[in-house]
């Protein structure tokens, strides 16, 4: 939505904006520290579909870079796929409204996927991996150092129990990984922010959201009765899914099962006591889940940023 037609924010929604930005930048500034996101001399290719964290992960990075003791540039990248009722004109009219270099990336894969995919089937499988190859090809034109996605800490916990309760492993999102072709780094900035507070922010700013159902096809049943079973959960039992994003932060080898990860066949009575020993016949007792936003209430985004030094 352009500034012109942009409702004006009272004073307390003003303060709540303020507040928000400021925790959000907090969250961001801390991931990227932690995981080293990102370096001196970095070109960021930020991977913007219209929705609301992409949004809100674009408009971050920018007010990160103001204060950012290193330089790195920005370049905002939107593939257009042609589908049906895509509005065009949104996302160059912010883009250019915002300042920021962008590129529009054209590319008809809405008609490989209706040729490919049976009527009335899922579409998003073959969507997205036609989409990841388009965005790795046009962060290799544009000379991306690396790609920058809007998956939140929610969609890593989602990924997680998807993975546990349909495809027998343990495993979630990466906060950052190399990309499928061995090319890219790929980063995920808003690891440590809540959807919740996206979507407060995304109404605060009044992004011009676009649709992601344009193509009609019906979204992954799984994955909505997992996000459905999580948001009963964080209602009823608060505290719940942020510690289960710390457990996946505090991985113990040791005590899971997987021979890959640790090795079990050598373990003799000489071995001594690993991590802790066994635990299956004692009452446990756990403290609640340390918040990150209490751990990080003191710490700027900038102070972050600050050991985001070229190695």
């Amino acid at each position: 939505m352009s500034a012109d037609l942009k409702s004006p924010l009272t004073p307390s929604q003003t303060t709540q904006l303020h507040k928000l930005e400021k925790r959000l930048r907090r969250h961001v500034g801390q991931a990227i520290a932690q995981y080293n996101m990102i370096e001196d001399g970095d070109k960021i290719m930020v991977c913007l579909s219209g929705g609301k964290d992409s949004y809100a992960l674009l408009e971050i990075l920018m007010r990160l870079k103001e204060s950012a003791p290193i330089h790195f540039d920005l370049i905002a990248v939107n593939l257009d796929q042609k589908q049906p009722g895509f509005p065009e004109h949104i996302l160059p009219n912010y883009l250019e409204a915002l300042g920021v270099e962008y590129k529009i990336v054209e590319e008809d894969t809405y008609a490989i996927v209706k040729e490919k995919i049976p009527e009335g089937k899922t579409t998003c499988s073959l969507c997205s991996r036609l989409r990841r190859a388009l965005l790795y090809k046009a962060a290799k034109a544009l000379g991306a150092t690396k790609i920058a996605l809007g998956h939140h800490r929610d969609d890593m916990v989602e990924t997680l129990m998807l993975n546990m309760f349909y495809g027998g492993k343990l495993k979630s999102m990466p906060a950052k990984l190399v990309s499928d072709n061995g090319e890219h780094v790929v980063i995920r900035p808003l690891a440590f922010c809540k959807e919740q507070e996206l979507i407060q922010y995304a109404k605060l700013k009044q992004f011009p959201i676009i649709p992601c159902n344009l193509c009609g096809s019906q979204p992954n049943l799984q994955r909505q009765n997992i996000k459905a079973m999580l948001q009963d959960w964080d209602k009823n039992h608060p505290g719940r899914i942020e510690s289960m994003f710390t457990a996946i932060q505090n991985v113990v080898p040791s005590h899971l099962c997987d021979s890959e990860l640790f090795d079990f066949k050598t373990i003799d009575s000489n071995s001594g006591i690993i991590d802790g020993g066994d635990t299956a016949f004692d009452q446990e007792t756990f403290s609640q889940p340390t918040n990150l936003e209490s751990n990080a209430l003191q710490v700027n985004a900038s102070d972050l940023l600050q050991v985001v030094q070229v190695k």
